[in-house]
């Protein structure tokens, strides 16, 4: 019986480094207010607006699923886009919105799950798009009322979108204090052509 390799993957779309910079800028006052410490900030390195969580794919799917993102890019247009504004998932996710072409985004979050499906990826019945780009989490409830007030005026740079990325993530070390996520880009694809 051979054992199947997996790695567990997300499509998503990268802000460029200077849109980044700017978030970075805003958001390091809020790791000053009153509970911050209790939340677990998400690194720079973490911040994507995910399109579709695959989960663990086995390495016989990725030559079916790399080809099918290839298209679903290539049938999608460049669009632009910025980060806006914060926003949270109960009080257990802090994240920062995105504004411009949100239609253009949703429509590539659907591709890249119609992308997965057809690969035979087991999908979770797709749900409208929030793009969000995750900056902290609490493990128990927290009023994250200031941290999303202290971010409500933020309008970052506008840039183009122009790259599906398939990323993979590699879950902490249990037990290690502080350890976070790990994410690397494994494949992208440049949108329209």
């Amino acid at each position: 019986m051979s054992s199947t390799r997996s790695q567990r993957l997300f499509a998503a779309v990268l802000p460029p480094g200077p849109a980044a910079d700017e978030l970075a800028g805003a958001v390091a006052p809020l790791h000053r207010l009153p509970g911050a410490a209790d939340l677990r900030w998400t690194a720079r390195a973490g911040w994507h607006y995910t399109l579709a969580f695959l989960g663990n794919v086995d390495e016989e799917l990725m030559p079916e699923l790399c080809t099918r993102l290839a298209r679903a890019a290539r049938r999608t247009e460049p669009f632009p886009l910025r980060i806006r504004g914060g926003g949270r998932f109960d009080g257990r996710a802090l994240w920062a919105g995105a504004e411009g072409g949100l239609g253009t985004l949703r429509l590539l979050a659907q591709r890249a799950s119609s992308a997965a499906r057809k690969s035979g990826i087991p999908m979770e019945e797709h749900r409208r798009h929030t793009p969000h780009l995750t900056l902290a989490r609490s493990r128990a409830q927290a009023d994250l009322s200031p941290y999303t007030a202290a971010l409500e005026g933020f309008e970052g740079i506008w840039w183009e979108a122009g790259e599906l990325g398939l990323v993979r993530s590699d879950l902490p070390v249990d037990g290690v204090p502080g350890e976070q996520p790990r994410y690397e880009v494994v494949r992208a694809w440049p949108l329209g052509r």
